[in-house]
């Protein structure tokens, strides 16, 4: 095995990445047998990334460790619960779910005797922290400022410049699933209809073709196969543009891709402009729907009393938990327990946060 085959290897095997198939990727988890989690959400990211990085000629090893790993960090209940986390961390810097993996693969994850975290290579650290470009404005105190401050004077990732190509494929890539599968499950939740999908421009060309292909397809199929011909539009224009890149900057070594001054893999100017819109309508259709309020009421409730109730009473803590915050600052307490809330599971987070609010300890 080369080394990003081993650092895949160690995310597949780890305690964090299992984790990934409780956690809600758009719909909460347990409400219906079929919706993406952020385990088969990952999973989706790593085989298009895995395309676009075999057929550009880049190393698709290490593209699908970091499509596998980018979302290792994520806290219960999605965006919801990312959000009600950093207001409960508001006081000691916040939360970020990009420095939660790195802290994840460099120091929570626990499986080897000789050290802590995964040892993963320098290019996957690199490619976790800066997939979504370089790193250049943050506050010292800010969950990248902590991390940055006490990892990365040690191990520079080098976060001035933009990340290789692999991370930037992995980075669209994730673009390109979840636009798509929330599609699928957008519809499958019966937020909008075919007719609402249509107005935006790429997917009514899709559907006029398959109209024309298939007489009596049912609405269901329909969607299914919208899906899979839009991801085949935005991975192909996603290659030929990043090509065409390729081909005017002719890098010699990584470094150039690294230090160009704008990303290598993009869209073409139409698709980012699909892309666009197609975010936009998932916004209003899917994420921001109003029968998707109460739940979202709901999981930040959980999450910002389990959250204050364990800061209020460390005894709440399970002891190993308990006995490391015995003697600490509240801030460092803060990160203990904000570290726990992140590493819970949508289960797991309403369970404890039943115990806490009946004062049992966990």
């Amino acid at each position: 095995r080369n080394p990003f085959q081993r650092d895949k290897d160690r995310i597949i095997h780890s305690e964090y990445f299992r984790l990934l198939k409780h956690k809600t990727q758009v719909f909460l988890a347990h409400t219906e047998d079929y919706y993406r989690t952020r385990l088969t959400h990952s999973l989706e990211v790593s085989q298009i990334a895995r395309t676009i990085a075999r057929i550009l000629n880049v190393d698709e090893d290490l593209a699908e460790v970091l499509a596998l790993s980018h979302d290792l960090g994520h806290p219960p209940f999605a965006h919801s619960g990312e959000e009600v986390l950093d207001e409960c961390m508001k006081d000691f810097g916040g939360f970020d779910h990009n420095i939660q993996t790195l802290k994840i693969v460099t120091s929570l994850e626990k499986r080897y005797p000789n050290f802590n975290g995964l040892n993963l290579s320098w290019e996957t650290l690199e490619g976790i922290l800066k997939h979504n470009g370089p790193i250049k404005d943050y506050e010292p105190k800010s969950p990248k400022g902590f991390f940055i401050n006490s990892y990365i004077k040690e191990h520079d990732l080098e976060i001035l410049t933009f990340p290789g190509l692999e991370a930037q494929i992995a980075s669209l890539s994730d673009d390109i699933a979840y636009n798509n599968h929330d599609i699928d499950d957008g519809f499958r939740a019966k937020k909008f209809k075919i007719n609402d999908l249509c107005e935006i421009e790429i997917i009514d060309r899709i559907y006029r073709d398959i109209i024309s292909e298939y007489k009596n397809l049912d609405e269901f199929m329909t969607v299914q196969e919208i899906v899979r011909r839009l991801i085949g539009f935005m991975v192909n224009d996603l290659i030929l543009e990043t090509q065409k890149n390729l081909d005017n900057l002719k890098p010699k070594k990584v470094s150039d891709i690294r230090n160009h001054d704008r990303p290598i893999a993009m869209f073409s100017e139409n698709m980012k402009i699909q892309d666009k819109e197609l975010k936009k309508f998932l916004l209003k259709k899917v994420y921001k729907h109003s029968s998707m309020e109460k739940n979202r009421d709901q999981s930040r409730n959980i999450i910002k009393e389990l959250f204050s109730s364990l800061l209020d009473n460390i005894n709440l803590l399970p002891d190993h938990l308990r006995i490391l915050c015995q003697h600490n600052s509240e801030s460092k307490n803060a990160y203990v327990i904000c570290d726990y809330i992140a590493s819970m599971t949508d289960r797991s987070a309403t369970a404890n946060h039943a115990k806490v609010i009946n004062n049992q300890k966990l």
